[in-house]
């Protein structure tokens, strides 16, 4: 069965703060991992990726603010948030594909809430 379980947010980060959140994977082999994420009243989007290479991927409106992580020894990936802005207040969820089959998994989500 496959798990991804995330840790770090639920709190309040003024602006310009730094936040980190986690994910921890079992259950599969995967490929790319990521973090999306979901504002109120908003499609989810993609944060920023990361292949089993290290190769990272990232949306334009965190780029040099955000950074990704990833073990793959330990299946987890990390999301280090810097600068953050009102606007980055979202659920964010972390993302998983499996190897061979390209399913996505997801997590539950984790509330990142930025505001003076």
């Amino acid at each position: 069965q496959v798990q991804l379980v995330e840790s770090g947010g639920g709190g309040l980060v003024q602006p310009g703060g730094s936040l980190r959140v986690d994910c921890a994977a079992s259950g599969a082999f995967f490929s790319i991992m990521g973090w999306y994420r979901q504002a109120p009243g908003k499609q989810r989007e993609l944060v920023a990726d990361i292949t089993r290479e290290g190769s990272a991927h990232y949306a334009d409106f965190v780029k040099g603010r955000f950074t990704i992580f990833r073990d793959v020894a330990k299946n987890t990936v990390a999301l280090q948030m810097n600068s953050l802005k009102p606007d980055d207040t979202a659920v964010y969820y972390c993302n998983a594909r499996a190897w061979g089959n390209g399913v996505d998994y997801w997590g539950k989500g984790t509330l990142v809430t930025v505001s003076s």
